[in-house]
């Protein structure tokens, strides 16, 4: 028989939009995230939804690096470059599948937020980002959007800013 705390099956009734929400509301920067009608589980999608170009989606992505996982956060428009990553990380990063983002993550793939989170890991915000004075993250759901600058997402997930990414052609 499992015992369960009174926290540990609050926390687990919240949903992740509430927990992202909750969690903002302790750095009293009035950040609100958005809910959609339609789905955000894309860069593209997010784009649309919001109204910005591609670039200004904060997409969150989930790797393994030894056996510690890592979030990188970067524009929509652009792809991590692993040999970057790799050696940013000090271990060679492998894409983690969507049931093990989200067991680290507590996040589907498609909404997954790069700040509370189940246990403490490493976060690399991609310096890809500060083209846009604003942009917009997922909030722990595939229809959500969280309007944030990169400063306050710097510290919010206690992120290093790196050089992680190229561009993509076309």
């Amino acid at each position: 028989m499992v015992i369960v705390s009174s926290e540990e099956q609050a926390q687990q009734s919240e949903s992740a939009y509430e927990r992202v929400c909750r969690y903002l509301d302790a750095f009293q920067l009035g950040l609100k995230p958005m809910l959609f009608d339609v789905s955000t589980s894309s860069s593209l999608l997010a784009a649309q939804a919001v109204g910005v170009e591609v670039g200004a989606i904060a997409k969150t992505i989930c790797f393994q690096i030894k056996e510690e996982p890592v979030l990188v956060v970067t524009s929509g428009d652009v792809r991590v470059n692993i040999k970057k990553l790799k050696v940013v990380a000090g271990g060679k990063p492998k894409f983690v599948d969507p049931d093990k983002a989200m067991q680290y993550t507590g996040y589907p793939v498609g909404g997954v937020c790069p700040f509370a989170l189940p246990s403490p890991m490493r976060i690399f915000i991609d310096e890809s980002l500060r083209r846009f004075p604003v942009v917009y993250i997922a909030a722990g759901t595939a229809n959500s959007a969280l309007p944030i600058t990169v400063d306050q997402l710097a510290t919010i997930t206690g992120g290093e800013e790196v050089d992680l990414t190229e561009y993509i052609d076309g």
